[in-house]
């Protein structure tokens, strides 16, 4: 079924946002009705600070760092971005608009709502986790537009690249692919399988969506798992793109290929105590989260796995380019969102960012650097913008 008959709700009800975040609907956004959160918008003159989340997350992810940054000075914003929350007019059927997802069309999105809200530039475009190839797309096709970026939890390896000095080359056979990475992981002693490969797979909304524990108990254990508060996460630096070295990540990363995400995240589950003690994510801030997407489904972050081959041929435009804005990279010592693309982190910093002002890690904070640590991510945020 459609989004657009499933996915209609209105602004957020008092109490929901921290006291000065608004909850609003920006229409005309490349097709969107578009769902944002809202703060510092008063007097109109402000710089602009757009923020993109990630999966499974909704713009109510960056509740916690809104505030702080509009004090210092900016009108701050964040989309439910296309597939997500509140937003609609995008395609939530696995066999339907699949094409809209593609990369450089979240861009236009992005683009759109900084027009609509009367920026025509913003100081700096954030994104967490797949909000943060977006944020670094913005950088690469827009840098009038977006003047610096921070990237979190997830490295910019770069651009694509195109065969160079090629032209008098003989004609050479289609070169055989063997087996995939995906075939070797399944390959191994304890088959496997990549959390990419099964997040396009037909069943893995209906998986998470009706997992067997509930909606609510399963994020809750999602979130857990990647966060600083399992004692598991302690990742390093990854030898190379190969089925036993990428094996060596947890099973939210690299499954056990029997096993869907419901029954993978279920045995990490935390305990009452455990939960009660949470504080950068207790219970009734995580029905935010288990509402919203019991009304959605999964379907639409999917689809942003699912498009990445529908863009590339349109990404070649962009060739060689890099992101000489000032740029800064956010983590937590405990996410393996940033080692889990070998190589990717050095590529940001040695290639894809030409003018990198900072990388760090976050101490007390897993994948939700921005929920778990807000302090710590407001003040290196608040730190590279004066930098500027």
């Amino acid at each position: 079924m459609a989004a657009e008959k499933t996915n209609e709700a209105g602004l957020y009800t008092e109490g929901l946002l921290p006291s000065g975040v608004r909850s609003r609907f920006v229409s005309g956004i490349n097709g969107l009705r578009m769902h944002v959160l809202e703060t510092g918008y008063e007097g109109g003159s402000r710089p602009g600070i757009l923020l993109l989340h990630g999966f499974p997350e909704l713009a109510y992810s960056w509740r916690k760092v809104m505030l702080p940054l509009a004090k210092a000075g900016f009108h701050v914003f964040a989309p439910d971005q296309r597939g997500y929350g509140r937003t609609t007019g995008w395609d939530g059927d696995y066999d339907g608009d699949l094409a809209s997802f593609r990369r450089l069309n979240i861009v236009r999105d992005a683009l759109g709502l900084v027009f609509a809200l009367g920026h025509e530039s913003v100081t700096a475009v954030v994104g967490h986790d797949f909000g943060s190839p977006i944020a670094a797309w913005c950088a690469v096709t827009r840098p009038d537009v977006f003047q610096s970026v921070a990237l979190m939890s997830a490295p910019f390896a770069g651009t694509p690249s195109l065969p160079l000095g090629t032209a008098n080359d003989p004609p050479q056979p289609a070169a055989s692919a063997g087996p995939s990475l995906f075939d070797r992981l399944a390959a191994l002693p304890r088959p496997r399988k990549h959390y990419q490969r099964y997040y396009t797979t037909r069943e893995a909304d209906n998986n998470m969506r009706n997992a067997p524990q509930g909606i609510h108990a399963f994020l809750r254990a999602y979130y857990h798992y990647k966060s600083a508060d399992w004692a598991g996460n302690r990742p390093f630096r990854l030898a190379a793109r190969t089925a036993t070295e990428m094996a060596k990540m947890p099973t939210y990363y690299i499954l056990d290929l029997a096993e869907g995400m419901a029954a993978t995240v279920a045995k990490h589950m935390p305990s009452r105590e455990e939960i009660a003690a949470n504080r950068w994510l207790p219970d009734a801030e995580l029905r935010v989260y288990s509402e919203e997407f019991a009304r959605t489904g999964f379907q639409g972050g999917l689809n942003w796995y699912r498009s990445g081959e529908i863009g590339l041929a349109e990404q070649q435009l962009f060739v060689g380019r890099t992101i000489d804005q000032p740029s800064i990279f956010i983590s937590g010592t405990s996410d393996w969102g940033s080692y889990q693309s070998p190589g990717a982190l050095e590529r940001m910093q040695q290639t894809a960012c030409t003018n990198m002002l900072g990388v760090h890690m976050v101490k007390g904070a897993g994948h939700w650097v921005q929920q778990e640590q807000p302090e710590q991510t407001v003040r290196l945020l608040i730190e590279f913008l004066r930098a500027l």
